[in-house]
């Protein structure tokens, strides 16, 4: 099985952070969301992964590359870079990694994590996971018929069709049929708001008979703004905390306290604090006479006399806070 892990552009709704780190690559809990992405299928999808395509712009930079190739190495897998010029849709992007689409294909757009088990049945022509969700209005559903099988995707429903969204998580036991559809597409020039879209593809091939089943993921985390990253570093911390080593040996804590979970990375200096809980503290970084919680302080940043809560710092941030000179008279609150 070949896996495509299309990772967009940059990331408008992240920035500032995305100006100069690509939105897969911001780090949760000491890893990047795409390899913590990467893992996680791998960890429990029992097929065996021959190639993992990372679909990315040429603008990410060959250290990122090298990022990616070293993440399938380290799975076992052949990495392979392939490059969208331009951000032209959903399908678009899968086509990129045309010399993947062969046999049975898992794409996974990384955006987004989850926590589920990859059962994949590969007797079947396709399978699409989705989560239930409280507002369907705002995402892609598919809806079922009697028999469990997809019968219609609908795109943001304005009445009530189905509450499972599709997460943009797929499996397809047929790559080449895949890539037919896909081109198809580009060359009938089929667009929605000028982007090629996969649930063009697989409408069209419903349609001509094609059998699509659903998979349900436990939990749906988005990484698409500085709020759902935030929330999605907690989510990972709890999950991972009895799984994964979190706070590196080479950490040097003095005077402080860390409330778990957090993530302690290498070389990380942290003097007078209290940290946590639901905090990641990358690795380099140096923290003074501050409180930190539900936060994700990057790589090599350093922080001083700071209170800090549901925050985002990038690389190599300088934040200090600055004293406050008070006159407040008897009886007084503040706050």
């Amino acid at each position: 099985m070949n896996i495509i892990i299309p990772m967009a552009g940059m990331g408008k709704r992240m920035r500032p952070h995305t100006l100069t780190t690509p939105k897969p690559l911001i780090p949760i809990a000491g890893k990047s969301i795409v390899q913590r992405l990467v893992e996680d299928i791998l960890a429990t999808c029992k097929e065996k992964v021959d190639e993992i395509a990372f679909v990315i712009s040429p603008d990410f930079g060959k250290k990122v590359e090298a990022h990616l190739l070293h993440v399938a190495g380290s799975l076992g897998a052949k990495g392979v870079i392939a490059y969208q010029e331009e951000p032209l849709g959903t399908a678009h992007a899968i086509l990129c990694a045309a010399n993947q689409l062969q046999g049975n294909v898992f794409i996974a757009f990384a955006d987004t994590l989850f926590k589920a088990t990859f059962s994949i049945d590969t007797a079947k022509d396709a399978i699409i996971w989705t989560q239930k969700v409280a507002d369907p209005g705002q995402f892609g559903v598919v809806k079922l018929n009697a028999a469990g099988e997809i019968e219609a995707f609908v795109e943001k429903p304005k009445t009530f069709v189905s509450d499972l969204a599709i997460i943009g998580v797929y499996y397809f036991k047929d790559g080449e049929g895949l890539k037919k559809q896909l081109q198809r597409l580009i060359d009938e020039d089929i667009k929605q708001k000028g982007e090629y879209q996969i649930t063009d593809a697989m409408d069209h091939m419903l349609k001509q008979g094609m059998k699509f089943y659903t998979g349900q993921v436990e939990e749906w985390l988005d990484c698409g703004n500085k709020d759902a990253t935030v929330y999605t570093n907690q989510r990972v911390l709890e999950i991972k905390k009895n799984s994964e080593k979190l706070i590196a040996v080479s950490a040097k804590l003095s005077n402080s306290v860390i409330i778990a979970p957090c993530y302690i990375g290498e070389n990380v200096v942290i003097n007078n604090s209290v940290i946590g809980p639901h905090v990641s503290v990358e690795a380099g970084a140096q923290i003074t006479d501050s409180r930190i919680k539900n936060s994700i302080i990057q790589a090599d940043s350093i922080v001083k006399d700071a209170q800090i809560e549901n925050s985002l710092l990038g690389k190599n941030v300088n934040y200090a806070e600055k004293p406050r000179e008070l006159s407040l008279g008897d009886f007084s609150t503040q706050i």
